[in-house]
């Protein structure tokens, strides 16, 4: 009999944090996003807080890379889902070695050639030492580090990680869309 009641116990306890986990997951998420704050290309901030509820969508861009006509597929997505809630943001990066060097040429190449209406910050790195505190947590809590320009990362409404998804990724492709359409479901 003690032996069935240690068991159950036990049983008990792991299930009571499993649901505590969860929640706390989602706690933590909102709170950790509240933490991030980004220079943004139109001056200001951006601070993923403001977020909290919907789903956000970050991607880091360079303007001069074989990747960059996915400016037009985010603007897109932009379109087609952010009165839905959606936010889609542009993290323009130098990290490997194929953006602009100054934030108007960014932001002019970007409305010239895209007519890109998406939030956008300045020249932010993303990978090593020198790397945004956002793409820090994510090494460190999901280990992901960008590749390459146009990685994706996905948090869901309540500010969680979701997943990655790498440049060869289109932000159209099947696989993204339906998974912002179950996020925006929620």
């Amino acid at each position: 009999m003690h032996n069935v009641y240690v068991r159950f116990c036990a049983c008990l306890l792991v299930t009571l944090s499993l649901f505590s986990g969860s929640a706390q997951g989602s706690v933590n998420g909102l709170g950790i996003m509240k933490q991030f704050e980004f220079d943004s290309i139109d001056g200001g901030k951006i601070n993923l807080g403001e977020f909290d509820g919907n789903p956000i969508l970050i991607t880091n861009t360079a303007s001069n890379c074989g990747f960059t006509k996915q400016y037009n597929e985010l603007q897109k997505l932009h379109d087609d889902f952010s009165d839905a809630g959606l936010v889609v943001l542009a993290v323009p990066s130098e990290d490997f070695f194929q953006e602009f060097s100054e934030n108007q040429k960014v932001k002019e190449f970007c409305e010239v050639n895209f007519s890109l209406t998406i939030p956008m910050t300045t020249i932010t790195s993303v990978k090593g030492r020198k790397a945004h505190p956002l793409y820090k947590w994510l090494a460190s809590e999901h280990n992901f580090r960008p590749a390459w320009n146009f990685n994706k990362i996905l948090f869901n409404g309540a500010g969680d990680f979701v997943g990655s998804f790498g440049a060869f990724t289109s932000p159209n492709s099947k696989k993204i869309r339906t998974k912002i359409k179950e996020l925006l479901q929620k």
